[in-house]
């Protein structure tokens, strides 16, 4: 029976915070930074990050709030004067709306090919609620996950929540998941993501997942569950009405014989630190699901090797497992919380020399570019040559996982296109031999950036990209 002073989830947006009690605790700049931005990317937030997660003592460099609320500095400065007076103007809409669109198209909406090239087809009609970018594993996008308890501000999948309907990932039902896995046997991993498919209550997430666990399916082993909630929202398996048939439904899926993995998105040990977070972690895995830690390294917000060996130890007593540690991808305010390749791999090795062995599952930094995930295994001189050593862990050429390879030092590279292939080489080895040279000093506008990417790999006459 839950208590009257259970707290109740409420969403704010950039309409309704001024509702909050925490909105008196900001300064009128702040307040206007909230407005402004909001209306280039999604804001959302709810009690318990605003009450339990953010110390308002430290704002705006508490992590928690870096993590949650839109910063001036997330739009260049010109953009931000020109859209702020335009908003001031009632007789303007139609210029900041105009203004408000550019901004976005500018921030590189659909990174690493998800719309041009990671989308499956069935005989021959594309299944946009789904992406097939790895052999083993397919993304599938339940349209009533399209949303968060709480939206990140470095989101890669941003477009979801801000009307760009063009740059959309929904499915409503999963009949043509379940007649595409049966036409491709060598799936054994389904990706459940979103948004956050635990938005859902329990029955609708079990409508999707119980298709899934067909004998006809068998070759599904494992289901995997992307989240936030465990952070933003933990009531979620431990409060909220319906806890329980949300357990029920985890149970069901591990019965079934395939492993439930919940892909937990934890950016701060912050998140994991509060008792009901802890508790959280516990309920799941005594459904006999696992819990894996999962997230970016961002400037601004967890750029502190200690906080991040915190988050792997306390993830490792609990019983998680720390499963990834990311380069924040090219998109969205990127410039605002990008970090030169250099210093992400010097944060992560200075982390991971903390921790026992038990939490040296991590693997990092690494990168979601658009041929597949590249790890920086370190900084070296081999001949004479300061370079970047690397590695695909997962790659749409499944031939070149774990092949090591290797790109020239580059102290201000931020991302896998920065980079230049090392000792002399004119590309790298899952380049075709037609790419041209890669030139490190030039300045390539946003909007090109995927078609780059797909001509780096042979593809770009399945690409069309405005000019």
């Amino acid at each position: 029976m839950l208590n009257d002073d259970v707290l109740k989830f409420k969403p704010y947006t950039r309409q309704t915070i001024r509702q909050a009690p925490e909105w008196s605790k900001l300064t009128p700049d702040q307040q206007e930074a909230i407005d402004v931005v909001g209306r280039v990317l999604p804001f959302r937030v709810n009690p318990y990050v605003l009450s339990e997660l953010i110390d308002w003592d430290r704002v705006p460099d508490d992590p928690i709030y870096r993590l949650t609320f839109p910063h001036r500095e997330m739009l260049a400065d010109a953009e931000y004067a020109q859209l702020r007076d335009l908003i001031a103007d009632d007789t303007k809409k139609d210029q900041a709306e105009r203004l408000i669109h550019t901004i976005r198209l500018r921030m590189n909406p659909h990174p690493a090919g998800q719309l041009t090239h990671n989308v499956p087809y069935l005989d021959g009609v594309p299944l946009p609620g789904m992406q097939h970018k790895y052999r083993e594993t397919v993304l599938f996008f339940p349209s009533a996950g399209q949303s968060c308890h709480a939206y990140c501000t470095f989101c890669f999948r941003w477009p979801q929540f801000v009307g760009m309907d063009e740059f959309k990932f929904d499915a409503r039902e999963t009949s043509q998941l379940v007649e595409y896995l049966k036409r491709n046997r060598e799936v054994t991993d389904v990706l459940i993501t979103g948004g956050d498919p635990l938005v859902m209550n329990a029955r609708s997430l079990a409508e999707y997942l119980t298709p899934l666990l067909s004998t006809e399916l068998a070759h599904i082993q494992n289901i995997r569950i992307g989240t936030k909630s465990v952070a933003y929202w933990p009531q979620r398996f431990v409060s909220d009405k319906d806890a329980d048939d949300l357990l029920r439904v985890f149970e069901s899926v591990v019965a079934s014989g395939r492993n439930l993995a919940i892909m937990g998105h934890y950016n701060h040990p912050n998140e994991l630190e509060p008792a009901i977070a802890q508790q959280a972690v516990r309920r799941i895995i005594g459904t006999g699901a696992t819990v894996r830690l999962q997230a970016p390294l961002i400037r601004h917000i967890n750029t502190d090797p200690d906080a991040w060996a915190r988050l792997w130890t306390l993830g490792v007593k609990l019983g998680a497992v720390p499963y990834y540690m990311f380069v924040e991808r090219d998109t969205g305010p990127s410039d605002y919380f990008k970090l030169p390749l250099a210093d992400a791999y010097d944060i992560f090795q200075r982390a991971y020399r903390q921790v026992s062995g038990l939490a040296r599952t991590v693997r990092g930094p690494s990168m979601s570019a658009f041929p597949g995930k590249v790890a920086i295994d370190g900084i070296v001189e081999i001949g004479g040559e300061k370079v970047f050593a690397l590695q695909f862990l997962q790659a749409r050429n499944p031939e070149w996982v774990r092949r090591p390879f290797y790109a020239k030092f580059d102290q201000h590279a931020t991302w896998l296109d920065d980079l230049v292939p090392a000792f002399g080489a004119t590309r790298f080895f899952f380049e075709p031999d037609d790419t041209p040279a890669r030139d490190t000093r030039r300045v390539i506008p946003l909007h090109a950036h995927t078609a780059r990417q797909a001509r780096n790999i042979g593809l770009a006459d399945r690409l069309e990209v405005a000019q």
